[in-house]
This record gives C-alpha cells, sequence and structure tokens, in this order.
C-alpha cells in the first residue's frame, strides 16, 4: 500500500505574491513551472529535464514549493509535483497565464 504525504507548504491565504515573483525570478524555476504547467496532473520530480544537479533540483522545487508556487507530495520514494494555478489565478488573476506565455 502506498502512502501519500503532502510536504509543508503555505496555505493559500499564507501565498504572497513578494515570495511567488522571487522564486520564479529565476530560469530554472521558470522552466520547472512551464514544464508543470504541460501537466497537470502533477510529474515525478526527476521527470523534469533540467540542466542541473539533483541537489540544486531539489533546492529550486522546495523554494517554488515554499512560495506557495507548486504543490509536492509522496507517492512511496517519489515526489510528484502539481502546479497550484487554482490558488494563483485566485490570488493573483492572470499572474501566471503572463508568466506562461511570455517568450522564452
Amino acid at each position: 500500500m502506498s502512502i501519500s504525504k503532502v510536504l509543508p507548504q503555505p496555505d493559500r491565504e499564507e501565498i504572497r505574491v513578494e515570495a511567488v515573483l522571487q522564486a520564479l525570478g529565476e530560469p530554472v524555476r521558470l522552466q520547472i513551472i512551464r514544464a508543470l504547467a504541460d501537466a497537470p496532473e502533477g510529474i515525478a520530480c526527476g521527470d523534469i529535464d533540467l540542466p542541473v544537479t539533483a541537489s540544486t533540483r531539489a533546492h529550486h522545487l522546495r523554494m517554488l514549493r515554499e512560495a506557495g508556487v507548486l504543490t509536492t507530495h509522496t507517492e512511496g520514494t517519489r515526489r510528484i509535483s502539481t502546479l497550484r494555478r487554482a490558488d494563483l489565478d485566485t490570488l493573483y488573476p492572470g499572474l501566471l497565464t503572463g508568466i506562461l506565455s511570455a517568450q522564452r
């Protein structure tokens, strides 16, 4: 039986635009967000193709999670991340859409 555990993250009302913008102001993190936007069911952290080491990947994912941009839960030994699109669209309408549509 697989046990799922959600990693620590802010509740919707605790998400601050300053933290979101700071988290998204880094090219690798934008690459992560674009990958998650294309996978609404979530994606395993290791399955996101990034030009960084595993520890750097973990750092970027943690920064995004702590800012409230994504949620991560464990499934066995895998960590599955999902974009918190509904929360971000509710709090900051258009922000995520604008960021995702910006020229790469």
